[in-house]
């Protein structure tokens, strides 16, 4: 008998149970579930979110990869008998072509570290495997969750493994979506080239520009924050994998860390997975995720803003700037017929304030860790993966059902330029500085266009007008 405290050995089913021992006594585990006694024993400690592993398909594919490079990596250093091991790859490719998933029943938040997920997949890859064995779930005396599918590891390297591989997934999804956004704002740049607006500073007309330069803009802030997440995506390709428990490697044989290390590479495809350089430090430090948070929460906030301006921007219609319209995706009011609110910027807007909360979550929770581990990384696991796949969803939302329709109104935008007194900022150097001052405060105060107000005083030429109120000279770049 192993004298590993895990699940010891299994009674037959009965009533639709088994019954398998731990350190703590016997447990009734469902006859056809793949998981055993540790996880049974977790899902009735943390009913706390209702969102399950389960959930997160791209971690359960993580602990799968893992697993299946721990074998591996065992079986290499004469750690595991080659067929135990590949029962265990085989049990683990399933898991990560999508099977079993519905198998992983402990909630995202858990006491113990992620010690909870840990066995989850322990258990059910050893259940599946025993299976590929000819054997039946719970003979754990053939093949055990924790001496062979855990043998050389710890929750604590890997769980955390795991979890950065996750994030990884769910970070490539994000900057595709961001792609798309990027080239359908940059497609409206072109589309809005030539037409003529008046950009503001706090609320107040300020100097004219075009459309096609505001939406530029927005263009080029999205691609600064990919660049940003990019860079915050390969911090977390340093791993702790061969560290065990606080990063000393104990119970790991010799080679076995940098051969888990390289099959995890050519199980993910990712190539600069590296181990860490002090295993140690690695196994305590979460500040990766710190970093990653605070890059989210950036392109969050800014992808707010955003929308922010889109709903200014098409306000009214009537009675406010109506500069753009966004598509009409369903109607507004219950009460006021007609009524169309820019939807799909506020549900983008929510997701960005839940992704601010979120970044203060991960970092108390990053603050709190203790000595050599944290054992918090579960919440910020939840918090970071929930922020992402939330906004990816709605940033492709935001392209499809938003931005490619976006359309100008560019009879109110040419005639708000014209009647602005921001014009005569641009007409200044011409006409001098006391002179541009009171033609503005005569136009703010008669209600006429400051171009009408210059002619009528014949202080420029048509001529000199033209030049002076072209695209060219108003924005810096020709009209198209």
């Amino acid at each position: 008998m192993s004298l590993t405290p895990g699940p010891q050995h299994t009674a037959p089913a009965s009533d639709g149970h088994r019954t398998e021992h731990d350190m703590l006594g016997d447990v009734d585990v469902p006859a056809d579930a793949y998981y055993g006694a540790h996880t049974a024993r977790a899902v009735t400690n943390f009913p706390l979110t209702g969102e399950t592993l389960a959930a997160r398909p791209h971690l359960i594919a993580a602990l799968a990869a893992v697993k299946h490079a721990a074998a591996l990596a065992n079986a290499e250093v004469g750690a595991l008998d080659g067929a135990l091991a590949s029962a265990i790859t085989g049990a683990c490719a399933e898991i990560r072509d999508g099977a079993l998933h519905e198998q992983f029943v402990v909630d995202l938040i858990q006491g113990g570290a992620g010690t909870s997920t840990n066995m989850n997949a322990n258990e059910v890859i050893a259940n599946r495997a025993l299976e590929l064995l000819g054997r039946r779930r719970g003979e754990y005396a053939a093949l055990h969750p924790l001496d062979h599918v855990n043998l050389g590891q710890s929750t604590n390297d890997v769980y955390p493994t795991a979890v950065k591989l996750a994030l990884d997934a769910h970070l490539a999804e994000l900057l595709a979506a961001l792609a798309g956004l990027r080239e359908a704002l940059a497609a409206k740049a072109a589309e809005f080239a030539d037409v003529l607006k008046m950009g503001r500073t706090q609320l107040q007309d300020a100097v004219p520009m075009t459309l096609g330069q505001e939406f530029g803009a927005f263009a080029a802030t999205l691609a600064e924050d990919e660049q940003r997440l990019a860079e915050a995506r390969l911090l977390l390709h340093e791993l702790n994998l061969g560290g065990t428990a606080i990063g000393t490697g104990l119970n790991a044989r010799p080679g076995y860390r940098e051969r888990a290390v390289e099959h995890l590479r050519g199980l993910t495809g990712i190539p600069t997975l590296q181990s860490s350089p002090d295993l140690i430090e690695a196994t305590q430090d979460v500040g990766v995720f710190v970093q990653l948070s605070g890059v989210l929460k950036r392109t969050a906030v800014k992808l707010s803003k955003i929308c922010n301006d889109l709903r200014l921007l098409s306000s009214g219609p009537q009675a406010g700037l109506g500069e753009i319209n966004l598509p009409a995706r369903q109607a507004g009011s219950s009460i006021m017929p007609g009524k169309v609110n820019p939807v799909i910027p506020e549900a983008v807007n929510q997701i960005a304030f839940e992704i601010i909360g979120n970044d203060v979550t991960v970092t108390l929770a990053a603050e709190g860790g203790q000595l050599q581990l944290n054992a918090f990384e579960p919440v910020i696991y939840r918090s970071l993966s929930a922020g992402l796949d939330h906004l990816t969803a709605g940033v492709a939302v935001l392209t499809e059902h938003c931005v490619r329709g976006i359309t100008a109104n560019r009879h109110r935008l040419a005639e708000a330029v014209a009647a602005s007194t921001g014009m005569v900022t641009a007409l200044s150097p011409a006409l001098g500085y006391e002179t541009a001052c009171a033609i503005a405060l005569e136009a703010h105060r008669t209600g006429r266009p400051p171009l009408d107000l210059i002619r009528e005083r014949e202080l420029l030429t048509e001529a000199e007008l033209h030049v002076l109120t072209s695209p060219a000279s108003l924005t810096g770049r020709p009209a198209r």
